[in-house]
């Protein structure tokens, strides 16, 4: 079968690339995709002193018409007065570079704080800022505004972003275009802020690893403050979709970086990856797009598992030398 060994690669590239889809949830069922999302728990304040207690199960997610709405309460829950809910991807899903975005409805309020946002996959090992962070969208009080932000850090926290003027309580379409050189934001396709990231200036290596994705409704904080008499609850953070994109060319198989890259194909249990720049992360998706495995490291990858797997084909998605690699691999 020819078409096993065909290589595609996946270069990002600026706003008028020919996008491919590589993951998504449109929010079409009724309950969480756990093998795309996790839900994060707790009432600590998350580092900004927060008010609300992030709950685990349905309490605070519900799905309505392909919608995911996250709903902030007024309610006790241990110590704290108000009840929420935050997911992310991680351990399940991470990307580096690519056209991140989704549409969303946000809430208005004193202290009502919904964000879209990516953290960067070693944050374990090295804890924030030096994992980087990308707010794609963020949006306070009620304010007529959305923020688009970049976090990092350079001998001390840093941070860059820019401002577009909107109404929030509508739906907009929110969207990063995040290469090697410059991360963009844009509403509604238009840009309205762009970071310089080329060759690691002042200290932004972090945005050169992978990230994975987080939706959350915040209740108070340092940021915007906290609810009063004015603030209406439940409130509500709907999302309609949630998508990520790479940029297509195809590459020659003449292509000589390319050559031997994953041996044995096909395998019995083990791939392993050869080449002269470091790969941190894969991804493995079943031919029809589900995610089965996503692992990200901070040392590099030489070798893959496939023992957990069937027989049958996949879809092996890593970065090599900036270049997003897809290859289908064959599990014997």
């Amino acid at each position: 079968m020819k078409y096993l060994y065909i290589l595609i690669l996946f270069i990002s590239c600026n706003a008028h690339a020919q996008w491919t889809l590589i993951w998504s949830d449109e929010f079409n069922e009724s309950k969480l995709d756990e093998n795309k999302w996790m839900q994060e728990t707790g009432g600590n304040g998350w580092g900004n002193n927060e008010s609300q207690y992030y709950t685990p199960g349905s309490n605070n997610l519900s799905f309505s018409q392909g919608q995911l709405i996250i709903t902030a309460k007024k309610e006790q829950y241990a110590s704290n007065t108000y009840t929420s809910a935050k997911i992310s991807t991680k351990g399940k899903f991470s990307t580096r570079f690519g056209k991140i975005e989704s549409r969303i409805q946000c809430p208005q309020g004193k202290g009502i704080w919904p964000a879209f946002w990516m953290l960067g996959t070693s944050i374990d090992q090295v804890s924030w800022p030096a994992c980087g962070e990308i707010d794609v969208m963020e949006h306070i009080n009620s304010e007529m505004k959305i923020h688009g932000t970049a976090h990092w850090d350079n001998i001390g926290h840093q941070y860059w972003g820019g401002v577009i003027a909107n109404d929030p309580a509508s739906f907009h379409n929110y969207s990063i275009i995040w290469d090697s050189t410059k991360i963009q934001w844009f509403m509604d396709g238009t840009i309205y802020y762009q970071l310089n990231i080329a060759n690691n200036v002042n200290g932004t290596e972090e945005f050169q690893l992978p990230f994975y994705l987080i939706l959350n409704l915040a209740v108070g904080g340092d940021w915007p403050g906290y609810p009063d008499q004015t603030t209406i609850f439940p409130a509500e953070m709907k999302i309609d979709y949630v998508r990520v994109y790479q940029s297509d060319v195809s590459a020659s198989l003449d292509d000589a970086s390319l050559i031997s890259i994953i041996y044995p194909n096909p395998t019995n249990d083990v791939l392993f990856l050869s080449s002269d720049s470091p790969i941190f992360s894969y991804n493995i998706h079943s031919l029809d797009g589900r995610l089965l495995e996503s692992q990200s490291t901070i040392t590099p990858i030489e070798s893959i598992s496939l023992k957990q797997l069937p027989t049958g084909s996949y879809i092996l998605t890593f970065e090599q030398k900036n270049k997003l690699i897809r290859q289908i691999i064959q599990k014997n």
